[in-house]
């Protein structure tokens, strides 16, 4: 549980790489996470190229950090799953998180930039990687080494837990 509370959002990155060996085990983190009637509708594409992650910094208004990131996961969905129509957002959502999960565990840092349901981020992402249709881009994991340790924060508010009904303390 430790990785699950000090999860941070980490916008900044030591110039250390991220290896190969990592980068796989942040991706099967991504892949044992549920879904659905087991669609597993999720497809990743990793960024190392530090042309393409300044392209991402450029375009994405929120995205500035991609730019010294030592790598970034373009998470995107199938929405063609029969089994269960438009799941496939919650799917890749738990994916992502298992994601920054394991990210952290691992002594690395990361934040989640949105791209679904944005037409225009969906668009130039789309066209910056190359997703082919119907393959949909859903959110842009940029990550690396953080050049510091942030306190983890607890976000816990009772006031927030409901019992039986809402409104029931």
């Amino acid at each position: 549980m430790d990785a699950v509370f000090s999860r941070r959002s980490i916008r900044s990155y030591t110039e250390e790489p991220v290896t190969s060996e990592q980068m796989e085990q942040i991706l099967k983190a991504a892949m044992a996470a549920p879904s659905a009637n087991n669609q597993q509708p999720w497809h990743f594409v990793v960024i190392t190229d530090r042309k393409i992650l300044k392209t991402i910094a450029f375009t994405h208004p929120h995205a500035k950090m991609a730019e010294n990131a030592a790598a970034a996961i373009v998470v995107c969905g199938d929405p063609t799953g029969t089994k269960s129509p438009g799941y496939w957002v919650q799917d890749c959502s738990a994916a992502v998180e298992n994601m920054l999960i394991e990210i952290t565990a691992m002594g690395l840092g990361a934040v989640w930039c949105g791209v679904y349901p944005r037409e225009d981020r969906v668009k130039e992402l789309r066209q910056i990687t190359k997703v082919p249709e119907p393959f949909i881009p859903f959110a842009l994991v940029p990550l690396g080494h953080p050049p510091e340790v942030r306190e983890p924060v607890s976000r816990f508010d009772v006031k927030r837990i409901h019992h039986e009904q809402w409104g029931n303390a």
